[in-house]
């Protein structure tokens, strides 16, 4: 899905008011909470894009899910309703998200896995990064068990490689030769 340009001036529209009103963190919580159960709920992310379903119907709906939410963030589903635009919300969730981050100068560093990263790889791959990157780091883990052991890390566009598989690769080139 391409950014919607729309999403981007939602979130900065509502990540201004939040901060002006000293609910930044909490917004981010539950814009967090909206991005996740909108991307991992099928039958939710049809109910908001269907043409069918009127908006005050999607707005109810909403309020209901998500009823412990900030003021700001049920200022938004109120404007989304005015404006028929129901199907950007994930969209502007994960835009709140991504400017909330940059704004506290917080970096997200995806880290891939054999296996559910243990306390110990976690300090040794938050010392890997402080070698290239001095901002706040939210490290994302993602399990694949093809890369054996070790791990993978992406900052940005930015990689970094050091699983068994990886290193096997390398041997392989190596006897090649």
């Amino acid at each position: 899905m391409r950014m919607s340009r729309a999403a981007i001036r939602y979130a900065k529209a509502i990540i201004e008011n939040a901060v002006s009103n000293g609910r930044a963190d909490a917004v981010n919580q539950d814009m967090k909470l909206i991005n996740e159960t909108v991307n991992s709920n099928e039958e939710l992310k049809l109910f908001l894009v269907s043409p069918v379903v009127k908006p005050e119907a999607k707005y109810d709906a909403l309020s209901e899910i998500f009823a412990s939410v900030q003021n700001d963030t049920k200022g938004l589903f109120l404007l989304l309703k005015e404006n028929k635009r129901f199907e950007i919300l994930g969209e502007i969730a994960k835009q709140y998200n991504a400017q909330y981050d940059e704004l506290n100068g917080i970096e997200v560093a995806k880290v891939t896995t054999a296996f559910p990263i243990t306390p110990d790889l976690e300090a040794k791959v938050l010392a890997k990064i402080k070698e290239f990157s001095n901002k706040k780091i939210t490290l994302i883990n993602t399990v694949d068990p093809t890369i054996i052991g070790g791990f993978i890390l992406r900052i940005g566009d930015q990689q970094y490689n050091a699983s068994v598989a990886n290193r096997l690769q390398q041997l392989k080139r190596e006897f090649s030769n």
